[in-house]
């Protein structure tokens, strides 16, 4: 299951939040997850690529109960073709 893709964020409006819930959801189900994280080239270019990738992790790491279930995808948006 992919959590947290750039396309969702920006289009969806989806949250850290959200993308935390789903992440406990899936957990709870067994599910795999692909979660993204990245930045966009405005943050990017404002030195804030460390800040943002750290605040998307800070949301679904107290959700994540089995590793072993989880890949961090780091995916900025400014690399999307």
């Amino acid at each position: 299951t992919l959590i947290g893709h750039s396309e969702r964020r920006v289009k969806y409006g989806e949250t850290d939040e959200d993308t935390a819930a789903k992440v406990e959801k899936c957990q709870e189900q067994g599910l795999n997850v692909i979660f993204c994280i990245g930045e966009t080239l405005e943050e990017r270019e404002g030195g804030k690529t460390d800040e943002v990738n750290k605040r998307m992790l800070a949301a679904v790491l107290p959700k994540i109960k089995d590793w072993s279930n989880i890949v961090i995808a780091y995916e900025p948006v400014w690399a999307i073709g």
